[in-house]
């Protein structure tokens, strides 16, 4: 009897201990940092597919978005931010809330589906924002560019998703080089990041954008490959993205894995280990 009681004493203690760790992190994920896995290349070449971070969520306040989404689903399991905090959502406000600057690599739910956006913040509320011939127009004048070279990488299927990228030089067959032109962009408040250039397209002649209030306007580094505030809800885009809709900040890179999952770690980048994200 003694042993049993021992045995079931044990297995109870090992769920408390389960329990308290699962709720240790779900308080550590909500209030703190978000882990963030990198999916696609709309941030190239701030960004690379495979790059994993952690999102600061103490920068911006609190909202329904700090929620996390559970979504497996292997197991069908999908539980939205808003099932668990949807009575914060709405009023478009934030506890303890900051204010976000221009340049700061935001991630952020999708006004619409819910799912998690990573881009760069471009327009704040009441900003005029153009695209002409390429170049981005803030309050009606032109950032400034200077050329940076060519990024270049292989052209072969990246992640998970096995995505090929898009190439300036294209088409390239596979395990040649893709390459796309590199410039410098220095947005008004002074922050310099790389951007990319692929092709003349739609999205680099577009009409003025006016930015609501209590909202902002983003953009990918990858410019001719993003889907972003440029293109409205409606036609898949990400449109105007609420203040409320904001998780966090995204300031250092873990590691990188250029292979299918990041458990493969013969695969990580060895120049990407806790690299800043300017």
């Amino acid at each position: 009897m003694a042993t049993k009681a021992k045995t079931g004493n044990a297995v109870w203690e090992t769920i408390k201990t389960i329990v308290y760790a699962l709720l240790i992190a779900g308080v550590f994920r909500t209030l703190f940092f978000q882990p963030f896995w990198i999916p696609s290349g709309s941030m190239k070449p701030t960004l690379l597919i495979g790059d994993f971070l952690f999102v600061n969520k103490m920068v911006y306040g609190y909202s329904y978005a700090s929620c996390p989404s559970l979504r497996i689903p292997a197991v069908g399991l999908d539980i939205d931010a808003k099932d668990l905090c949807g009575w914060l959502a709405g009023d478009n406000d934030r506890i303890l809330g900051g204010e976000p600057e221009r340049g700061d690599v935001v991630v952020f739910r999708h006004p619409v589906t819910g799912r998690d956006y990573i881009k760069r913040l471009i327009g704040l509320p009441g900003d005029k924002i153009q695209v002409k011939d390429g170049v981005l127009h803030i309050n009606g004048s032109a950032v400034k560019l200077e050329e940076n070279g060519v990024f270049e990488e292989v052209a072969e299927p990246q992640g998970p998703q096995r995505l090929r990228p898009r190439c300036e030089n294209g088409p390239v067959g596979t395990g040649g080089i893709c390459q796309k032109s590199e410039y410098i962009e220095t947005l008004p408040n002074g922050v310099s990041h790389a951007i990319l250039n692929i092709d003349d397209q739609a999205s680099d002649h577009t009409g003025i954008y006016v930015v609501p209030e209590g909202h902002f306007f983003f953009m990918g580094d990858n410019r001719d490959n993003s889907s972003d505030s440029r293109l409205p809800q409606v036609a898949g885009g990400v449109g105007y993205v609420p203040y409320e809709n904001l998780i966090g900040r995204a300031d250092r890179v873990m590691f990188s894995s250029a292979g299918r999952s990041m458990l493969f770690f013969w695969t990580w980048r060895s120049d990407r280990f806790f690299k800043g994200i300017e």
